[in-house]
């Protein structure tokens, strides 16, 4: 850029020289058109030259080096300066653009770390992140990029992992929680254990997504690279026609006259516009898309979600947390304190999910002198003394094989009874949490003209039903296997228009065989399964539903910016050159009116970046 900027302000200096210069010596003033043309253009002529030695003729740089050297030709020399200047400006205008997304992206994506801290002995050694091995201890300071994906041994600390999943709260971390490579230590010192090589953790896997986003190319940039490979050969031989045969046909018509309405309609040609803004819109997109925590791996899958008509959630840590928690508590005739105290207590020497949930809603320290005799009766429960009380905690099973009278109505979730000292003490419902939102990323889909939103989950349909209910789904299939996933996928199908488009969301290893079926398949990055990241055509790193409407509204306004320019661009460019032909606009005004649209299309693409109003 500073390059082509210092050209053009050498070569407008030269230019503006020989316009008011009038030498005595006539040669003077075309030589300084020539050097002054030469130092704006010569890189033009340069390319276009290379590019037939390659067999690549018709191109941008072909058409403005054969429209100003002919200018020159014909001697027009401060018009094929002005033609050139006024392109590079344009071209300038397009690198800056350019350049603005790459380093919007490069920025938001700038995660990779430089090295590893690794603990061998005593000693710290300053290691690079791929030589760093599974099972090694690496301790991370104040104010680093976690190096590589691990799990905390010991220490605390809050925890900034904006960069990967846009999230601005800090997520506080001490022993036992998991790290993911790219995020910054805040405040405390972190000692950890690897869990992951660096090419397989997080922050390569993101670096390769962003990296190669842009080669996969959605049908819009597909069909400016098919309207440019054959408009190209089509102007140059309308322009030749224009050159040769008017002068031939109509009586008064001059050569020099044609010629210069040619060289006009060639310079008009150039289809700069819609080759740079429509990549630039879809880059765009996708780095806004990266900013809101939304990994898109191509341009194809950006616009392939906007046309999407029906969305499957896989249920368990999509909609919900996947992770059990106390849902309800029903005490008869002790306080709900008291029972869920006894049950924690009781339930204590297990490390079951349903134990821990029960731990982690009693939320103090469990004291084991209180605890005495406990026994686990396979299938059933526990049996234990809690200060010298007898407290059976377990399934209904458990309360008809002690003879203990218990509630036996509909309830959805895992159901632990409690009695104390053969009485009935009430029940404990856990069940998985709903997503805080789930809700509102229903309400936000439907309002984004969703026909359908469907859930698919292997949970009993008790629990899968009053999910669906609560977020007001249109419909639900339970109890399913991997295998009939795929199976009530493929009916869905059926129901979506021909260019209609069907999304899957789910995040475990059990959902990859249905993400790689859906047309667009989106996976929860931030906890999800690396098999089901890996398959997924978006990943939504804050493991937010909501997002999901975040990136179907990023990709109308990109598709809706893409169609703007094509649109804006081939009017514009039909109506000049119509004008050019005939002989109503100047090369100074058609090469001006070609770097305006360029750079109205250029600037209208950048709006791809904002993601403030989506």
């Amino acid at each position: 850029m500073k390059k082509r900027l210092w050209r053009i302000i050498i070569g407008g200096l030269i230019f503006v020289s020989a316009l008011i210069i009038k030498p005595n010596i006539e040669w003077i003033q075309p030589a300084m058109f020539a050097v002054g043309y030469l130092v704006v253009g010569g890189d033009v002529v340069l390319r276009a030259v290379k590019n037939i030695a390659h067999g690549k003729v018709f191109d941008e740089n072909f058409l403005m080096g054969i429209a100003t050297i002919g200018a020159f030709c014909i001697g027009k020399f401060p018009e094929g300066v002005e033609v050139m200047l006024f392109y590079q400006i344009g071209e300038l205008f397009q690198s800056y653009a350019v350049d603005k997304s790459r380093k919007s992206i490069a920025s938001l994506m700038d995660i990779r770390p430089d090295y590893a801290n690794v603990k061998k002995g005593e000693e710290l050694v300053r290691t690079d992140p791929d030589e760093v091995n599974i099972g090694d201890v690496i301790v991370i300071k104040a104010g680093e990029r976690i190096p590589l994906d691990s799990k905390v041994i010991e220490g605390n600390s809050m925890i900034d992992t904006s960069a990967l999943t846009g999230e601005s709260v800090p997520r506080e971390v001490d022993a036992g929680c998991e790290l993911l490579s790219g995020c910054i230590n805040i405040n405390g010192v972190i000692t950890a254990e690897v869990t992951k090589q660096f090419g397989e953790s997080t922050v390569s896997k993101i670096l390769d997504l962003v990296e190669n986003a842009s080669s996969k190319k959605s049908d819009s940039e597909k069909f400016i690279t098919k309207f440019a490979k054959y408009y190209t050969p089509i102007v140059v031989i309308i322009a030749l026609i224009l050159a040769v045969l008017p002068p031939l046909v109509f009586s008064g018509a001059t050569f020099s006259d044609w010629l210069f309405r040619a060289l006009t309609f060639l310079v008009v040609s150039c289809p700069c516009a819609l080759v740079i803004s429509i990549p630039l819109s879809f880059f765009g997109g996708i780095g806004g898309a990266s900013r809101s925590g939304i990994l898109v791996k191509g341009s194809n899958y950006l616009e392939a979600l906007a046309q999407t008509e029906i969305v499957v959630f896989d249920k368990t840590g999509t909609l919900t947390k996947g992770v059990f928690n106390v849902q309800e508590i029903h005490a008869e005739g002790i306080s709900k304190e008291e029972l869920l105290e006894l049950t924690a207590y009781a339930e204590s020497y297990s490390n079951h999910p349903i134990s821990l949930s029960l731990k982690r809603a009693y939320g103090k320290e469990i004291d084991n002198e209180r605890i005495s005799n406990v026994e686990e009766i396979s299938g059933h429960g526990v049996s234990a003394i809690v200060s010298g009380k007898r407290v059976f905690a377990g399934n209904i099973k458990l309360m008809k094989k002690m003879d203990i009278p218990c509630y036996e109505g509909d309830l959805t979730g895992t159901v632990v009874h409690t009695a104390v000292d053969d009485h009935y003490a009430g029940y404990i419902v856990i069940a998985d949490e709903i997503k805080e939102d789930a809700a509102q990323a229903i309400r936000e889909l439907k309002a984004a003209g969703i026909r359908q939103i469907v859930m698919l989950t292997g949970d009993n349909k008790s629990v899968g039903e009053k999910v669906a209910k609560e977020l007001r789904l249109d419909k639900v299939y339970a109890e399913l296997l991997p295998a009939d996933k795929v199976e009530k996928l493929e009916e869905l199908f059926s129901e979506k228009s021909t260019k209609g488009k069907l999304a899957f969301v789910g995040d475990g290893i059990n959902d990859a065989p249905v993400l790689a079926r859906a047309d667009i398949g989106i996976a929860m990055g931030g906890l999800g399964s690396d098999a089901a990241i890996e398959a997924a055509d978006i990943v939504i790193m804050t493991d937010e539903p909501s997002k999901i409407a975040t990136a179907m509204k990023i990709s109308q306004k990109t598709l809706s910016i893409a169609h703007q320019n094509i649109a804006f661009a081939i009017g514009i460019k039909v109506i000049v050159l119509l004008l050019s032909a005939f002989g109503f606009a100047s090369m100074q005004a058609a090469i001006f009116a070609d770097v305006g649209v360029t750079i109205l299309a250029v600037l209208n693409a950048f709006r791809a970046l904002s993601v403030k109003n989506c």
